[in-house]
Formats: C-alpha cells, sequence, structure tokens
C-alpha cells in the first residue's frame, strides 16, 4: 500500500466522522465547493485553459435542480441529472465559442457568456430574481432514504463528491489526461502530433462544466435555495483563488484551498467550539464582511511566498527531501 493510498483512506475516514463533530450542513456546502474547486482545477490545472465564468455551471445546475425538485415535483435524483445535464448543455456552447480564441480572449469570452447568464437568470420567472428560488425540498433517495435528515444527507453528498473526484483523478490518469497535460505543456506540438486539439479542449470543457453543475445542484439540494450570488463573477474569481491558494495542478490542492477560503468566509468558529484553535482565532467573527481583507492578505501572500500553492509547496518539499537522500 503506497502512501497516496494510504492519506486517501486517511482522508474518508476523517470525512465520515467530521458530522460528528462539526455542523453537516456547513461541511456539505465545503465539500460541494472542493468538488466545484477541483473540477475547475481540471481545466486550468491540467490544460492551461482560464475560464472565468465558471459560476455559469455553479448556479445553472443549482436553479435547473431547484426547478426540477420544487416544481416539477421530481425525486432527489433526477433533480442532479438535470441540473448536470444543463450544466453540460451551457458547458458545451459556451465551449465552442470560447476554445475558438486563447488566454486573456478565452477568459474574457467565458466572462462576458456568464454574465449574459446572470441577467438571464435575474429576469426569468422561475429563478425567483432577487430573491432567488426558495424553498427547495430535499425529498428523499430513490423513494427510500429520507434526506430531510442533515446526517443522512451528509454521507449521499459525501458519495457524490468522491465519486466526482473519483472521476477526475481517473480523467488525469488517463490517456487523455496525458494529451490535456500535453496540450498545456506546448499546445503546437501536440497539434504535430496530430491531435484535434479543440476537440480535446471541447471535451474537457464540458466535463468540467458537468462535474461543477453536479457541484451546484447538490449544494442547492442541500441549503434549500439558490441565489444570483453563484453566478456573480465574483464566484469564479473564488474559486480561482481557491485553486490557487491549495495549489493549481495538483489534486488535492482545489481542497484544500476550498477548506481556507470557506473556513475563512464562515468565520471559522463556526466550524465547532470543540476545536482547540477557535479561542486563539475568534476574532475573525468580528470581522464581518471585512474577512475578504483577510483573504485577500492570504491570496497575495500565497501568490508572492508560495507560488505553488500550500499543496504545490509540501509536494516541492518532499521531492527535494527524496532527492537530498537518493544522494
Amino acid at each position: 500500500m503506497n502512501k497516496n493510498t494510504i492519506i486517501a483512506i486517511a482522508a474518508i475516514i476523517l470525512a465520515l466522522a467530521a458530522p460528528f463533530f462539526m455542523y453537516p450542513v456547513l461541511l456539505m456546502k465545503l465539500l460541494c465547493f472542493a468538488l466545484f474547486a477541483c473540477a475547475f482545477n481540471l481545466l486550468i490545472g491540467y490544460t492551461g485553459l482560464l475560464s472565468f465564468g465558471h459560476a455559469a455551471f455553479l448556479d445553472g445546475a443549482g436553479y435547473m435542480a431547484g426547478y426540477v425538485i420544487r416544481d416539477l415535483g421530481m425525486p432527489f435524483e433526477l433533480g442532479l441529472l438535470a441540473g448536470v445535464a444543463f450544466a453540460a448543455l451551457i458547458g458545451l456552447i459556451m465551449g465552442a465559442l470560447a476554445i475558438r480564441r486563447q488566454g486573456i480572449y478565452f477568459t474574457m469570452i467565458t466572462l462576458a457568456l456568464a454574465q449574459m447568464l446572470y441577467f438571464i437568470f435575474l429576469q426569468a420567472p422561475f429563478t425567483g430574481g432577487e430573491d432567488g428560488l426558495q424553498g427547495i425540498p430535499r425529498g428523499t433517495l430513490f423513494g427510500v432514504v429520507d434526506l430531510s435528515n442533515d446526517l443522512t444527507l451528509y454521507f449521499v453528498v459525501l458519495a457524490i463528491c468522491i465519486a466526482g473526484y473519483a472521476l477526475i483523478v481517473r480523467t488525469v490518469h488517463s490517456p487523455f489526461g496525458q494529451v490535456l497535460k500535453a496540450i498545456k505543456e506546448n499546445e503546437p506540438r501536440a497539434i504535430s502530433l496530430g491531435y484535434d486539439v479543440d476537440k480535446y479542449k471541447l471535451l474537457v470543457f464540458v466535463l468540467s462544466a458537468a462535474l461543477s453543475g453536479l457541484a451546484g445542484a447538490t449544494k442547492a439540494s442541500v441549503l434549500g435555495f439558490e441565489t444570483l450570488t453563484d453566478v456573480h463573477w465574483t464566484m469564479s474569481g473564488l474559486v480561482v483563488l481557491m485553486t490557487l491558494v491549495g495549489g493549481l495542478g495538483t489534486l488535492a490542492g482545489p481542497i484544500v484551498g476550498a477548506i481556507v477560503i470557506i473556513a475563512l468566509e464562515n468565520r471559522i468558529g463556526e466550524f465547532g467550539t470543540w476545536m482547540a484553535v477557535t479561542t486563539d482565532i475568534a476574532w475573525f467573527r468580528s470581522l464581518g464582511e471585512q474577512v475578504t481583507i483577510v483573504t485577500g492578505f492570504i491570496f497575495i501572500v500565497v501568490v508572492l511566498a508560495f507560488r505553488r500553492g500550500i499543496v504545490g509547496e509540501i509536494i516541492a518539499w518532499n521531492q527535494r527531501r527524496l532527492l537530498k537522500a537518493g544522494q
């Protein structure tokens, strides 16, 4: 059993035990954002495509899942599937338009299209406008498992997020993932080797959108509402921050980044009074909206001092240690 397997097993055991010591709804929110960040990292970290419109997939899937579950009376699982399908469709349309350009032009196109979707959701009758889509019921899973209980829903959400993460890991280590890495490192060389680069970009864009939609649909079901906050451009900036803080191009980095950012946004103390560190960082509670200043400061520190992100620096340090040991 290698080190990565041991770490993965330990992380799963920790996740299984966490809801007995912390607030399950907050943990579910964290899991959804971790999956969202991992889906975004698949695009930027392994393909080199910086999308600044990923909030459209998160929020679009949330609205669709909420509409299907609340207004159409469909069960939880069909709501998730509808949300994922809607996000993938948006990703297909947005990706087909955006991949025609590279660099900052690609980024600006994704931002513009996401903002268009923001105004569509603002005016659409079923979204509730500025009030958002409220009162989304949790329902039951396969008509058997009652999801109204926070603890039960947590384990369902955990299974969903682990499945999504496993798909990302499998994609990265597949031949398809190797082509994505080749595109990121040297796109002209990938073209010269005969790969249809645009097709691969579009496929990974749609996959990233679908996984982001899975996170958004799950989050809407957990919280019971969906608002315009998740489709605003600031949400796209937040997922960039999560990925950079955790470690761009690493599998675990976005998860760590999501934990750090969501912990700060929720003023950390809300994670549970049992934590010994709570007494030392309780001053976060008094910051209110100014907590974004602390978040921005952490981003600056990471960019200047830890260019690889938290997990990236740990991996680099371990490689240097092994290299010295080998000498």
